[in-house]
């Protein structure tokens, strides 16, 4: 599953009674823990290849979440980073939401959404103004907004003009195996496309010779493969406990790329790994930088030059102080952002809500 399912799940085991509705939902793509509540979905549901092609649909689904009409309820919490928050609630049933981000593909990555040249992305210029209206009027439904980041509380503040809480998501810890000893490959696990910039760890490695393991696969997968020479393998898509497999053996995560918040340098460090990331974005609020003297124990790099060089000078710098990094105190940080962190708080936040609603 990814982050956001993540957190529905954790929201479900806080509520495990209540409905969800969805633009589309796929049985069995899951966790048990969601699927035993009733699922509620759109129109969207039945349209033909949204599950393959639901960038496509993106036009229209501020209209399907507005075809939910929702009433009897004490508490409406959309789980939000396209158009969750726009559902119709009826009467003042309170509205809380917690955010991923404001609408991505029209307030600051429309460029990397739509770099090819096509019909979608000339529809999607078109209606980008009234996108980005809809998604401004539809923050004005919402009564408090939770953040997953300080990167995503001031996008919000940006975008919406108004405040909000930070509560990171969740990690679940308990999944991730904790090994002392450290193998000999560094790997990289994400989706593989444009802005999550594996191209970067490819070029570095390229150069460096190290191996490395690349886990995901994505629009971008077909170019890499092409440029990577042969000390970098590419795995496709894996389960989750061949990922935590790979976790508690690698010698380190390279994470190139700029994410609001970003699970995967969690996972990582609960399986007591160090990280290699990019300084931007919640990498920064996440990773506790290598600095020398520091009494604070490190959990890893952050490079601040987003290419592949600035990734090469930062392994280079890992390979000589790598026996700094230890593995239980990278597992304690972990803990910090575990699921019963994340349930305590979000049970707090829902509770004070209510009192002032």
């Amino acid at each position: 599953m990814r982050g956001g399912e993540r957190c529905l799940e954790a929201m479900c085991e806080l509520f495990p009674g209540a409905d969800i509705y969805t633009l589309l939902h796929i049985p069995g793509s899951v966790s048990g823990t969601i699927e035993r509540h009733r699922i509620i979905t759109s129109p969207l549901q039945y349209f033909p290849l949204v599950k393959n092609k639901y960038p496509y649909y993106l036009p229209v689904m501020p209209l399907a979440i507005e075809s939910f009409c929702l009433r009897g309820y004490d508490l409406v919490i959309s789980s939000s980073h396209c158009v969750a928050k726009g559902a119709r609630i009826l009467g003042r049933t309170p509205h809380l939401c917690y955010c991923y981000t404001p609408m991505r593909y029209v307030w600051d990555m429309h460029a990397q959404y739509f770099q090819k040249q096509n019909l979608t992305s000339l529809v999607m210029r078109l209606l980008r103004r009234p996108l980005k209206k809809w998604d401004l009027a539809s923050s004005r439904k919402v009564d408090a907004f939770i953040a997953i980041s300080k990167t995503v509380q001031k996008r919000i503040k940006r975008c919406y003009t108004t405040d909000s809480r930070i509560l990171y998501p969740p990690v679940d810890t308990e999944r991730f195996l904790h090994r002392e000893q450290r193998g000999d490959y560094y790997l990289v696990v994400g989706a593989m496309v444009p802005y999550k910039r594996v191209d970067i760890a490819v070029d570095a490695f390229n150069v460096l010779g190290y191996p490395l393991k690349i886990a995901g696969w994505g629009t971008e997968e077909a170019r890499l493969k092409k440029i990577a020479k042969g000390n970098i393998s590419f795995l496709g898509r894996l389960s989750d406990p061949e990922i935590a497999s790979l976790y508690s053996r690698c010698k380190a995560l390279i994470f190139p790329g700029e994410e609001d918040f970003g699970i995967v340098p969690l996972e990582a460090m609960a399986s007591g790994k160090p990280v290699l990331a990019f300084a931007g974005g919640g990498a920064v609020e996440t990773v506790v930088n290598y600095e020398k003297g520091s009494a604070r124990p490190a959990t890893g790099i952050l490079f601040k030059e987003q290419n592949a060089g600035g990734l090469i000078r930062a392994v280079k710098s890992f390979e000589r102080i790598e026996r700094l990094f230890l593995p239980e105190e990278i597992k304690k940080h972990s803990l910090a952002f575990d699921k019963k962190v994340f349930k305590t708080g979000f049970g707090q936040i829902i509770e004070e809500f209510l009192s002032n609603a």
